[in-house]
């Protein structure tokens, strides 16, 4: 059975390898290959120092590091607590968590257009109106995190709830706090050093979503990384497909390292 199959499995990953590459490889071309001056690589060297590059990726980098870490201190405890204390909220909180996935990105960022409006509608003469200015601060938007956070929970629920199910979590807790650990110590210590694969999967989700997010940055007025691009695109056609291939390179190298270290932890594992 598996000889007879052996032919298949080779067409589809052959038919998924022209899906990606061939247009891969068409937008290499279109970067290097410049009429009437042959092959160059003009479009990845001018890229360090275009206007705005460093500036819009180390904000992507910002907020998705704060994304990252908000959503896992809100995730964690709480997927854990559910799997512990009331396991027949899980088809309620799972449904919450998918929402986002439901919501179309244009309806979600124009509720938040809404909302960011009541500050100098509403509450101009309050001292919330701070707080409304100070998470739209272009340097740092805190609003871009908040709604980032939402939108990563499907992707972070569902990565957690999978590490989740391969250990036995109420044996874990029960070891620890027989030894006199407390609940932040039991979850420190004994749950998350074996959710590492579980944690590694929900982080690299959300920083693929923030890097590659558009429409919400783009319509609130920011510029990270991904809206950097849209607007070079605009003038320099060449560096804006240069920037996205470095990118998409970039993604697939987070992801096969994430994969190794998974591997590399599972035969360390099974070894011990």
């Amino acid at each position: 059975m598996a000889r007879r199959l052996t032919p298949w499995r080779w067409a589809v990953l052959g038919l998924a390898a022209l899906y990606f590459l061939v247009p891969l490889g068409a937008s290499v071309i279109f970067t290097v290959d410049v009429p009437g001056q042959g092959v160059t690589f003009d479009a990845y060297t001018q890229i360090v120092s275009a206007d705005g590059f460093v500036s819009s990726l180390l904000l992507s980098l910002e907020l998705a590091a704060a994304t990252i870490v908000v959503v896992l201190l809100l995730m964690v405890p709480a997927v854990v607590a559910l799997r512990l204390g009331a396991p027949r909220l899980r088809p309620l909180v799972e449904v919450v968590c998918s929402l986002p996935l439901v919501v179309p990105p244009i309806a979600f960022v124009a509720g938040i257009a809404t909302v960011l409006k009541w500050g100098p509608d509403h509450l101009s003469r309050t001292p919330l109106f701070q707080t409304f200015v100070a998470v739209q601060n272009p340097d740092f938007p805190i609003v871009l995190v908040l709604a980032y956070v939402v939108m990563a929970l499907p992707f972070v629920y569902r990565a957690l709830d999978t590490g989740l199910r391969a250990i036995d979590v109420g044996t874990l807790v029960e070891a620890a706090r027989s030894c006199g650990a407390s609940w932040p110590q039991a979850l420190v210590r004994a749950v998350l050093p074996n959710l590492r694969g579980a944690l590694l999967n929900a982080s690299f989700l959300t920083l693929a979503l923030v890097l590659g997010e558009f429409t919400v940055a783009r319509l609130l007025g920011f510029q990270p990384f991904a809206v950097w691009i849209y607007n070079v695109g605009g003038s320099q056609a060449q560096m804006s497909v240069a920037v996205s291939v470095l990118s998409l390179l970039v993604t697939w190298a987070l992801l096969l390292a994430l994969a190794g270290a998974g591997g590399r932890t599972r035969t360390a594992a099974s070894r011990g």
